[in-house]
């Protein structure tokens, strides 16, 4: 993911400091952002010395681990590592997880904990070319195989104002390392 930096580009930034500007449980907060696998003793850290109050886990769409398991089974574990750490911690933590990967995720411990918010995201290019009938579903894998139904909601709606966040509001992050 390409990110405007004051310093340095996205492809070698691995850790940076912000107010989440997303509006998830954690908007507002103090929020360390961690690109892909870190080490947990710097990630901590630097969580400690910049007075964070929230853990962003998989900045720049830096989490996508192999789908292919058992093969990659070690990168799945080396993610869940990392983060539950900071979970069994009572720290608030995000991770973002591409829609491809949100199946595979609910075999993984991090659902189960209170302090954790999945990000789910769902790519939409040119959302706001789309008409005002424009609906988003979502469905299931399969006709009654793992949902009670489906749940449809207008475009128009769930683009509202208020749970916006243009693309300048992720300029003030500070790059750490």
């Amino acid at each position: 993911m390409n990110r405007d930096y004051i310093s340095g580009t996205a492809d070698n930034i691995t850790l940076f400091t912000g107010v989440e500007v997303e509006h998830t449980p954690a908007f507002g907060l103090k929020t360390l952002f961690v690109t892909g696998l870190y080490n947990i003793d710097q990630i901590e850290t630097i969580y400690i010395t910049e007075n964070c109050q929230h853990i962003f886990f998989g900045a720049n769409h830096s989490f996508s681990p192999s789908l292919n398991l058992p093969e990659d089974v070690r990168q799945w574990e080396q993610w869940d590592n990392m983060i539950m750490y900071f979970l069994h911690k009572d720290i608030l933590c995000s991770l973002d997880i591409p829609l491809s990967h949100a199946e595979m995720f609910l075999e993984g411990p991090m659902v189960e904990c209170n302090n954790f918010i999945p990000q789910i995201r769902v790519p939409l290019p040119y959302a706001k070319q789309w008409n005002y009938n424009t609906m988003i579903k979502i469905d299931d894998k399969d006709f009654k195989a793992t949902n009670p139904g489906v749940w449809s909601h207008s475009l128009h709606t769930l683009m509202d104002r208020s749970k916006f966040t243009d693309w300048s509001q992720y300029k003030n992050d500070e790059i750490v390392k």
